[in-house]
C-alpha cells in the first residue's frame, strides 16, 4: 500500500507518517522504482500502536522504548509499567493544574457583573493573580 492508503487506514496524517519515519519510530519503507513508499500490514499495526500511544500522551522516546520492548515478548514488562506509571503521574499533575484553572475561571466569571468594561471583574482578576 502507498502512504495515502496507510494514512487512511490509520487516521494518521501523511506528514505525521513522514515525521515518524524521520524520528525512527516507524521504519523507512522500501520504495518502488518511481520513488513511492510501499507499506505492509505490519506498518498499519505499528502506526496504530504509535497513534494510540501518542493519544495517551506518551512522548516519542517512550513510544520507541515501548516498541522495542514489544519486540522482546519474553522480557519483563517492568520498563513498560514504569513508563506507563510516569505518564499516569504526569496526567495527575495536569489534572490538578486544570482543576485549579477551573476554580480560578469560575471565580472570575462568578464575580463578573456583566456591566461595563471599566468595572469588569474578569479584566480586573487578570491583573491580580490568585494565591
Amino acid at each position: 500500500m502507498q502512504i495515502g492508503d496507510l494514512s487512511r487506514a490509520t487516521g494518521v496524517n501523511i506528514e505525521t507518517i513522514r515525521y515518524y519515519e524521520r524520528s525512527g519510530v516507524l521504519p523507512l519503507p522500501p520504495r518502488l522504482g518511481n520513488g513511492r513508499r510501499v507499506y505492509e500490514d505490519s506498518d498499519v499495526r505499528r502506526l496504530g500502536f504509535i497513534r494510540h500511544a501518542r493519544e495517551l500522551g506518551f512522548d516519542l522516546k517512550s513510544v520507541q522504548t515501548l516498541l522495542a520492548l514489544q519486540e522482546r515478548p519474553e522480557a519483563s514488562c517492568v520498563d513498560a509499567s514504569r513508563i506507563a506509571q510516569a505518564q499516569l503521574d504526569e496526567v495527575e499533575r495536569r489534572l490538578v493544574k486544570l482543576q485549579n484553572l477551573r476554580s480560578e475561571l469560575s471565580r472570575m466569571v462568578a464575580k463578573c457583573g456583566k456591566g461595563v468594561v471599566a468595572q469588569c471583574r474578569v479584566i480586573e482578576a487578570l491583573y491580580t493573580p490568585s494565591s
